[in-house]
């Protein structure tokens, strides 16, 4: 006699994508229990027929239209009917190994030289459409696992894996030795264009890692490609260090100039005395250290040297050397008129105060200091009978 199952529901596991259940007898007494994130199918005559969702179920006509159109009852509502109920799981799958099984062959975009490396990783499935996973995969099998997943869709990544990996690193130019700070992208770029091969067997390709690639490490041509990409970065590198490094030391140099110069102008403000000032007593000092300095000639450089020096002691100095020169060429020439005059007693020679109307030593009337020869034009500055620069004798 058939054995007809009471209850019908999953037994598998997560790791598996589709489960059969071993009974394939049931009338309409028999209760069907879909849990969440699956789906049951009906499966007879190698077709896929009804198809429920999560919940629990009493397997009537109304629930098998497709089914109840193929039962031939010969014993009422209690007579059997066979039929084969898969059980698809759709929750995610995950870590999901591939690697490809034999060397990529390509030409590298960046050098333009033949390589050939290697791939691996892992992805995520999904069931997406159960009918289309059952008829195009399943077949006779009574369960379909990841592991059986993995090797029934082995030989279909090896051919599409590989020729999209060429396409991929050509398409993007993708430097085999900077390929692995691009392998985000270059995962992505991947799962696009398996997305349509996974769909066309029901399947939602969720996630594609790329997670090694295995360089040709040790073959010459490659070796040798290897050293020259890395030396031009290290030659980069080398050159902005020393541009640095220059760069760095030109700043410190102004760096010293300008301390310097900000140490000397806080000395002179203390000292108070400025910069043209401190030019001129160099230049004072380096008329005072000229041997020849009595001569006209090197007199005549000494005065135009001074002349040009600014500030209140050049001034001062240039002066005092117009003067003198003055003087030595042309004994007869007046004295400079802005030069500060000074005034003495006529009768005992004591230096009068500015503006006094008596010697303050003898009581003496003070009389106009400077009186002028009448001979030379001479301006006296002190008391005498003669004057000093013609002879001519004073006015009394």
């Amino acid at each position: 006699m058939v054995k007809i199952a009471d209850v019908i529901k999953y037994e598998g596991d997560n790791s598996t994508f589709i489960w059969k259940h071993p009974c394939e007898d049931f009338n309409i007494y028999t209760q069907l229990i879909v849990h969440e994130s699956q789906e049951a199918i009906f499966f007879k005559d190698g077709k896929a027929l009804d198809l429920f969702g999560a919940g629990c179920f009493t397997l009537e006509t109304g629930n098998l239209p497709l089914v109840g159109k193929l039962l031939n009852r010969v014993m009422g509502d209690e007579s059997p009917f066979h039929a084969e109920v898969y059980f698809i799981n759709k929750t995610e799958q995950m870590s999901i190994k591939w690697g490809t099984d034999s060397k990529v062959q390509y030409i590298e975009p960046t050098y333009g030289f033949p390589l050939s490396i290697g791939a691996s990783g892992e992805m995520s499935l999904r069931v997406e459409d159960s009918r289309r996973l059952l008829v195009n995969l399943v077949g006779t099998e009574s369960v379909l696992t990841q592991q059986k997943l993995a090797g029934f869709f082995r030989a279909f990544l090896m051919t599409k894996v590989k020729t999209y990996i060429a396409q991929v690193l050509k398409a993007k130019s993708i430097n085999i030795f900077e390929i692995d700070e691009h392998l985000t992208d270059f995962s992505n770029e991947l799962k696009k264009l398996l997305w349509d091969d996974f769909d066309n067997y029901g399947l939602s390709l969720e996630q594609f890692f790329v997670t090694t690639i295995v360089k040709p490490d040790g073959d010459k041509q490659y070796e040798k490609f290897k050293e020259l990409h890395f030396r031009q970065y290290a030659d980069i590198a080398e050159a902005k260090l020393r541009q640095q490094t220059d760069i760095i030391y030109a700043q410190t140099e102004a760096q010293k100039v300008i301390i310097d110069s900000q140490a000397q102008a806080t000395k002179r403000a203390q000292e108070g005395y400025t910069y043209q000032q401190e030019r001129g007593f160099d230049v004072a000092q380096m008329v005072a250290q000229n041997e020849a300095v009595g001569e006209f000639t090197n007199m005549g450089v000494g005065f135009g040297t001074m002349a040009g020096v600014g500030g209140a002691v050049g001034g001062m100095v240039g002066g005092m050397m117009q003067d003198a020169m003055g003087t030595a060429i042309n004994p007869t020439a007046n004295v400079s008129t802005n030069q500060v005059a000074q005034t003495f007693c006529d009768n005992c020679g004591a230096k009068l105060e500015q503006g006094a109307m008596f010697c303050e030593e003898c009581g003496t009337p003070a009389v106009k200091a400077n009186k002028t020869c009448t001979n030379c034009g001479y301006e006296f500055e002190r008391p005498g009978k003669f004057c000093p620069k013609c002879g001519t004798k004073r006015e009394a």
